[in-house]
C-alpha cells in the first residue's frame, strides 16, 4: 500500500505540472514548490536550531498562530519555519513575520522529506488540525524531533479508521502527543492504540479572543456606518448574496457592508448591479461623503476583521455552497449576532452557536429575510443573541495554555 502510495504521489505530481499550464491557482501551487530549497538552503545555516510548523491553508494557520507566537517567545534563539500546503494561505502569508521562513511544504516524495528535514534539522514540529504526510512522518520518525498535532480533529471516515489504513495508521506513530478538539476525535484514536491524547479544545478561540485586545479601528468604516445599524455580509459568495440582496434593496435605516469571497472586477459589478440603493466601492471610497451611501462593498482583503467589530449583524457566507462555512467565531468575539446557511454540519463550532442561540441557521431566502429583520429591527432580539455569541468564544478559550503546559 506504501509502494502505491509513492506511485500516486508522483503522479498527481506530473498531472498538477500540467494542469497548471490552464488553472493559475494551481499553477501558483506548482511554481511555488520550484523554489522551496534553495529558499531553506539560504535562509537556515548550519548549526541554527528550528522548530517548524506546517498549516494547509490560511485556516490552519490561524489556529496555529498563538501556539507559533507563544513558542516563539519561549524559544528566542531558534528560527521558526513555516510551511504551507496550499496557495491559499501561503500567498496570504508569505510575507508574515510571525517566521522567519515561510515556504510551501514540497510534495510528500521520499526524496522531498529527506532533503527537507536534513536542511530544516527541526527539533519541534507541529502540525495544525491535519494533514498528515507519511513520507515527512516516517522520515521524522528516524530522527529526535518532537512532534505533535494541535487542534486536531478526527473523524470516523478518514482512511486511519478502516481497514486499509494500516500504512497511515503507522505514520501516526510518529506524534509525540496529539492535542485534539473534542471528545470524539480522543475516542477514535484510542480505538486504534493511541492514548497518548489530551483534549485541549480549538486554538482558534484563543486567537480570536486575541482581537479584541488590538486597534481594530477602521476612520472609512466610522464615516460609513455614521451611528446606523450596520450589517456585514462577510466572505460572501454568490448563492449567499442571492438570498440576501432583496432583504438590502427592502431595508430602511440600515446600512450593509458585503465583504465577498472574490473581489473580481466582474463579480463586484454583479453585486453592485443587482442593488437599488446608493453604493460605493472600497477602492472609490476617497473624496466621496460616506455616511450619504446604503452599500459599502469591500473590493480588497485583509481587512474583514476589523470591519466586523462594527458590525451590529454579521452574514458569514459559505453555507450555502460547497466551499465550505467561513470563520464565524471573529464576528462572534465582537459579540455580534450571526446569521449562516444550511451547509454547517461539518463545522462543530456552528452547530455548537447555533444550539446556544448565538448564530441562526437558514435554509432559504424566506428564512434568510425573517432571520435579518428579526435581528436588524429588534434590539432586544440582536443583544440577546449577540450576548451568547460573545460568550461562547470567551467560554472556550485556553487550549493553548493546555498545549504548552504538555509539550517537552
Amino acid at each position: 500500500m506504501f509502494f502505491l502510495y509513492n506511485v500516486l504521489i508522483i503522479i498527481a505530481k506530473w498531472v498538477l505540472s500540467l494542469v497548471a499550464f490552464f488553472i493559475p491557482k494551481i499553477r501558483l501551487f506548482v511554481n511555488g514548490r520550484k523554489t522551496v530549497f534553495s529558499t531553506l538552503q539560504e535562509k537556515i545555516q548550519q548549526g541554527d536550531k528550528t522548530i517548524w510548523f506546517h498549516a494547509a491553508s490560511l485556516g490552519e494557520y490561524e489556529q496555529g498562530l498563538p501556539v507559533m507566537e507563544k513558542v516563539r517567545a519561549m524559544h528566542p534563539g531558534h528560527k521558526i519555519v513555516l510551511t504551507f500546503f496550499s496557495p491559499s494561505g501561503y500567498e496570504v502569508r508569505k510575507n508574515a513575520t510571525t517566521a522567519d521562513v515561510i515556504v510551501y511544504l514540497p510534495m510528500d516524495t521520499l526524496a522531498n522529506a529527506k532533503k527537507f528535514l536534513s536542511i530544516v534539522k527541526p527539533e519541534k514540529v507541529f502540525f495544525v488540525k491535519y494533514e498528515f504526510w507519511p513520507n515527512y512522518l516516517n522520515e521524522l520518525k528516524k530522527t529526535d524531533a518532537k512532534v505533535y498535532l494541535i487542534s486536531g480533529f478526527f473523524r470516523k471516515d478518514q482512511v486511519f479508521f478502516k481497514w486499509y489504513g494500516g500504512f497511515y495508521r503507522k505514520a501516526l506513530k510518529t506524534f509525540n502527543h496529539f492535542f485534539v478538539q473534542y471528545e470524539s476525535s480522543k475516542v477514535l484514536l484510542q480505538g486504534i492504540g493511541f492514548n497518548n491524547v489530551t483534549i485541549s479544545g480549538d486554538t482558534r478561540y484563543d486567537r480570536v479572543s486575541e482581537i479584541l485586545e488590538r486597534d481594530n479601528s477602521l476612520t472609512f468604516i466610522e464615516e460609513f456606518k455614521n451611528d446606523t445599524t450596520t450589517v456585514v455580509f462577510g466572505s460572501s459568495w454568490p448563492k449567499d448574496e442571492a438570498m440576501f440582496v432583496d432583504f438590502i434593496n427592502t431595508a430602511v435605516n440600515t446600512k450593509f457592508i458585503i465583504a465577498p469571497h472574490t473581489t473580481g472586477e466582474d463579480h463586484i459589478n454583479d453585486i453592485k448591479n443587482s442593488l437599488t440603493g446608493k453604493v460605493v466601492l472600497f477602492s472609490e471610497k476617497e473624496g466621496k461623503n460616506l455616511a450619504e451611501y446604503d452599500v459599502l462593498i469591500i473590493n480588497t482583503v485583509g481587512i474583514l476583521t476589523k470591519i466586523y467589530s462594527y458590525a451590529d449583524v454579521a452574514y458569514v457566507g459559505g453555507g450555502f455552497g460547497t466551499a465550505g462555512l467561513h470563520n464565524i467565531l471573529e464576528p462572534a468575539a465582537f459579540g455580534v449576532p450571526i446569521i449562516i446557511g444550511p451547509n454547517h454540519q461539518k463545522f462543530p463550532e456552528a452547530v455548537a452557536l447555533v444550539n446556544m442561540g448565538g448564530c441562526i441557521a437558514v435554509k432559504n431566502k424566506e428564512e434568510m429575510n425573517n432571520a435579518l429583520s428579526s435581528l436588524v429591527y429588534n434590539d432586544d432580539v440582536r443583544y440577546e443573541t449577540g450576548h451568547v455569541a460573545g460568550t461562547f468564544v470567551s467560554m472556550n478559550r485556553g487550549a493553548v495554555n493546555v498545549i504548552l503546559k504538555n509539550i517537552d
